[in-house]
């Protein structure tokens, strides 16, 4: 599949991509972006007063392939703040270059969105975690050996962004205080990104400890490498769902890593919601 960047691309399918979003938005101008993450479709369903875009009908936007991601946007308010959720991802592993999985944010950022929350499911590599459980993403490590913004410069885009504090601190403490005023349980930890889509072996598990990873996955860096290209402000939260390979005796798959995310979506949601009332 080509990437937006070919022959000069870049700035066309972005905004095409923009302006057909924008087409269905009306007066709808969002400040944030959610993108959601293997079984946490449920923050898409409470938004209020929702309009519901098909990624289909958007250029550019290919049918994401992975279980648990519906494949459409959602716009409307959530405690008073307009935004939009992208219920459907798309993944490296599908076979789609890192800018075409950074597409969405690109468009994101062309719409006036400012700050983006990116969710997503993980295996746990910290031995204290308890799975089902949220971690609050500090920082992460790119093992998928991809990067949004290699080639020439997409218009709207810094060359070398500055990834010091990739997670916004500031969002960081209000997620923090939102998880202490509500009693839910919030670890914080580093994000490791790896290629996927096979899940990781024990060796490589013990690997990833090593380099300082509390958790693995197979997503969400392509997306905030070029959010903080734009300048936008970044938070994320892993739903840690299961330990990862070598840390217990259970076997890995998909089907669990979705029932494991359904049992922390409300609380996901509760943390979402109170860092919106914040902003």
């Amino acid at each position: 599949m080509t990437g937006t960047r070919d022959t000069g691309n870049g700035k066309r399918v972005i905004e095409e991509a923009a302006n057909a979003v924008a087409g269905r938005l009306g007066k709808l101008k969002p400040r944030v972006a959610i993108v959601l993450g293997s079984g946490l479709g449920a923050v898409a369903d409470a938004v209020q007063s929702a309009i519901r875009i098909p990624q289909s009908a958007i250029p550019g936007f290919p049918e994401p392939g992975a279980p648990g991601h519906k494949g459409e946007l959602v716009a409307g308010t959530l405690e008073g703040v307009p935004l939009v959720v992208q219920s459907g991802r798309f993944h490296l592993y599908e076979g789609h270059p890192a800018d075409v999985a950074a597409l969405p944010t690109r468009v994101f950022a062309r719409l006036g969105v400012e700050t983006l929350i990116v969710t997503n499911a993980s295996g746990a590599i910290r031995h204290t975690f308890r799975p089902p459980t949220l971690m609050l993403i500090a920082d992460h490590i790119n093992l998928m050996f991809r990067n949004p913004l290699v080639g020439p410069v997409v218009q709207g885009d810094q060359r070398f962004p500055d990834m010091s504090d990739p997670y916004d601190s500031g969002l960081r403490a209000t997620a923090r205080a939102v998880a202490r005023a509500e009693g839910i349980p919030l670890e914080e930890g580093v994000y490791a990104a790896l290629l996927g889509p096979s899940f990781e072996t024990p060796a490589e598990i013990r690997m990833l400890e090593r380099l300082g990873a509390d958790a693995v996955g197979m997503s969400t860096v392509p997306e905030v490498i070029a959010a903080r290209a734009r300048g936008m402000r970044c938070l994320g939260f892993s739903s840690v769902t299961n330990a990862a390979a070598g840390l217990s005796a259970q076997t890995l798959s998909h089907a669990e890593v979705l029932e494991a995310s359904a049992r922390v979506a409300g609380q996901l949601e509760r943390l979402i919601r109170g860092v919106l009332k914040g902003l």
